[in-house]
C-alpha cells in the first residue's frame, strides 16, 4: 500500500477539511455567514478515502454535509468560502450557499439539501457513463437517515438492474438529525439492504482512511470492469450537531468520548509517525500551510462582491414565451 498511496496527502486532505470546517464554525458563530452550515468534523476519512481512488472526471453527488466531499474531490477552498459568504466569486455565484455547491469541471454534480436527493442523480450519471462506454464511475454520498428514503431503494434497484458503475457510500454517523438509527429501523446493518438488489456490499471503519481507500478501490475496479454497483457502509461519527447552533443534548457523552478517541486525523497522524513517514515537525508545518491558505480564502471571500439584484435570474433555465432563458 505504501508504494501506491501518498499517505501524507491523505493526512493533508483530511486536515484541510477539518481546519476548513473549524474556521466555518467560527465565522458562523461571529455572524459572518448566512443560512445554515452542517459540518463534516469527525468524518474526514470517508471523503478522503473514497475520493483518493477517483479520477478527475469521475462523478460524485454530495449532501447537506458536503464540504468534506468537495475538498476531497479537489474543490477550490477560495471559491467554496466565497460561496458560503454568498459572494459572486463563489462556485454558484453566491446563489447556492453551503448546501448546493457544484463544480462540473471536476465531476462534482452538486451538494443537495434534500435527503437522498443525490442518489438518483448519481444513477443518472452512471447511466450516462454506460451509454458512452467511458469507464468513469459515479459515487453517491449519503447518510444513514437517507437509507430509509424511497429514493435510496429506487436508486439501488435501478443501478443494479442496469448494472451501472455506481458506488453508494453510506456515511453512517449514527444519527439522522437528532434521531438514532435504531429508533427508525429494525435492520441495523445497512449493508444487508444490498442483498435485496443483488448488489455487492461492504462495511468499513469510516474513521480509518486506509480501510475506506481499500474498500473503495475494490468497488471502483468492479464498476470500471462493468461488474455493477456496490454499497459501502462507513461507520463514523459527527463530532458536532446536525447543524451549527443546535442543542446536542441528545448525544450521549460516553459515546462522544469513544468516538473522539477514534478521531480519524489523530489516529492517522500517529500512524504516519509510527511508520517513520513523517515527524511531528512535518505535520505541524502542514497545519501551518493549511491555516495560511484558509485565511487567504476568508480574505478572498470578504473582499469579493455580492451578486447584483439584476443578476438574480442569471444562469437559471426556464421557459418564457416559448424561449429558454
Amino acid at each position: 500500500m505504501a508504494s501506491t498511496v501518498n499517505w501524507l496527502q491523505f493526512y493533508r486532505s483530511m486536515l484541510t477539511i477539518r481546519r476548513f470546517e473549524e474556521r466555518v464554525s467560527q465565522l458562523y458563530a461571529d455572524g459572518e455567514l448566512p443560512g445554515f452550515v452542517h459540518l463534516y468534523i469527525g468524518e474526514e476519512a470517508v471523503a478522503v478515502g473514497v475520493c483518493s481512488v477517483l479520477n478527475r472526471d469521475d462523478y460524485i453527488t454530495s449532501t447537506h454535509r458536503g464540504h468534506g466531499h468537495l475538498i476531497a474531490k479537489g474543490g477550490d477552498i477560495k471559491r467554496m468560502m466565497a460561496e458560503l459568504y454568498g459572494k459572486k466569486t463563489g462556485y454558484c455565484k453566491g446563489k447556492g450557499g453551503s448546501m448546493h455547491i457544484a463544480d462540473m469541471d471536476i465531476g462534482i454534480l452538486g451538494a443537495n439539501g434534500i435527503v437522498a436527493g443525490g442518489l438518483p442523480i448519481a444513477v443518472g450519471a452512471g447511466y450516462s457513463i454506460k451509454l458512452r462506454s467511458s469507464k468513469q464511475v459515479a459515487v453517491a454520498f449519503f447518510g444513514d437517515g437517507a437509507s430509509n428514503e424511497g429514493a435510496f431503494h429506487e436508486a439501488m434497484n435501478m443501478a443494479s438492474a442496469w448494472n451501472l458503475p455506481v458506488i453508494f457510500v453510506c456515511e453512517n454517523n449514527q444519527y439522522g438529525v437528532g434521531t438514532r438509527l435504531s429508533r427508525v429501523t429494525r435492520l441495523m446493518d445497512i449493508s444487508k439492504r444490498a442483498l435485496a438488489y443483488g448488489m455487492e456490499s461492504s462495511v468499513v471503519d469510516g474513521n480509518d482512511v486506509l480501510s475506506v481507500h481499500e474498500s473503495t478501490a475494490a468497488a471502483v475496479q468492479r464498476a470500471r470492469d462493468d461488474r455493477g454497483p456496490t454499497l459501502i457502509v462507513a461507520k463514523t461519527f459527527r463530532q458536532r450537531g446536525h447543524f451549527e447552533g443546535e442543542n446536542t443534548s441528545y448525544m450521549d457523552a460516553d459515546e462522544m468520548q469513544h468516538w473522539l478517541e477514534k478521531d480519524p486525523i489523530h489516529l492517522f497522524g500517529a500512524l504516519l509517525k509510527d511508520r517513520g513517514i513523517v515527524d511531528s515537525k512535518s505535520l505541524e508545518q502542514v497545519d501551518r500551510e493549511i491555516r495560511r491558505s484558509l485565511e487567504e480564502a476568508v480574505l478572498y471571500a470578504r473582499e469579493s462582491d455580492f451578486p447584483l439584484p439584476e443578476e438574480a435570474l442569471d444562469d437559471l433555465f426556464y421557459e418564457k414565451g416559448g424561449q429558454t432563458r
